[in-house]
C-alpha cells in the first residue's frame, strides 16, 4: 500500500471514529433538569463541577448535594469544598473502587440508604454517556444527567474520546454492581 493510500485510510478511519464518538462524547444526551431526591456529583477536575452541583441544588432541584471525593481526604480544597456552609446538606464520599462504577455503587447504596427515587448526575461533557450507562446499572431510580460547563482543547477532546472509549469497554465486561457502604 502506498503512502498516499495509507493517509486516505487513515483520515477516512479518523472521520468515522469522529463522526461516531460525536453523539457520544461531544454532544450527549442532556437531561431536562427537574426537582430531585439529591444531586450527585461524579468525581474529576474541575472543581468548578462540584461548586456547580452544589449550585443546581441551591437553585432547587434538590435538598441534598453529594460529592464524590475524587482528590482524596487530604487535598485541602476539596475539604473546604465539603466542609462549606450552603442552604442545601451536602456531605462528600471516597469512592471505593475509585472508579465510575465505585460512584455508581456509593449511588446505589446511599439510594437505598435514604430512599431516593431520582438523582441529578452532574460530570463532565465527555463522560456524561458513559456515566449514564454505569449508574442506570447500578441504581434502579430515576437518573437525571447533568453536564458542568466544558471547555477543553482539541487534544483534551482527543484524549477524551479514547478514555471514554476504554471507559465503556471496561463497563461492558464488568457490569455487575455491589452496593456496599464502608466506614
Amino acid at each position: 500500500m502506498t503512502f498516499r493510500r495509507l493517509v486516505v485510510a487513515f483520515t477516512a478511519l479518523l472521520a468515522v471514529v469522529i463522526a461516531a464518538g460525536w453523539p457520544v462524547y461531544v454532544h450527549p444526551q442532556v437531561d431536562p433538569l427537574e426537582p430531585a431526591d439529591a444531586v450527585v456529583v461524579l468525581g474529576g477536575e474541575p472543581y468548578a463541577r462540584f461548586h456547580y452541583g452544589i449550585d443546581l441544588a441551591e437553585s432547587g432541584l434538590a435538598p441534598e448535594v453529594v460529592l464524590s471525593n475524587s482528590v482524596g481526604p487530604d487535598d485541602v480544597r476539596m475539604q473546604q469544598i465539603c466542609d462549606g456552609d450552603y442552604s442545601v446538606t451536602v456531605s462528600c464520599f471516597l469512592p471505593d473502587p475509585y472508579s465510575t462504577k465505585g460512584e455508581a455503587e456509593e449511588i446505589a447504596a446511599l439510594a437505598e440508604e435514604k430512599n431516593w427515587h431520582h438523582v441529578i448526575v452532574v460530570t463532565y461533557t465527555p463522560h456524561l454517556s458513559r456515566a449514564r450507562f454505569i449508574v442506570e446499572q447500578c441504581f434502579s431510580g430515576r437518573v437525571t444527567m447533568a453536564a458542568n460547563p466544558t471547555s477543553q482543547n482539541i487534544a483534551e477532546w482527543a484524549w477524551s474520546y479514547v478514555y471514554q472509549t476504554a471507559g465503556y469497554l471496561k463497563a461492558a465486561l464488568d457490569s455487575e454492581c455491589t452496593p456496599t457502604r464502608t466506614p
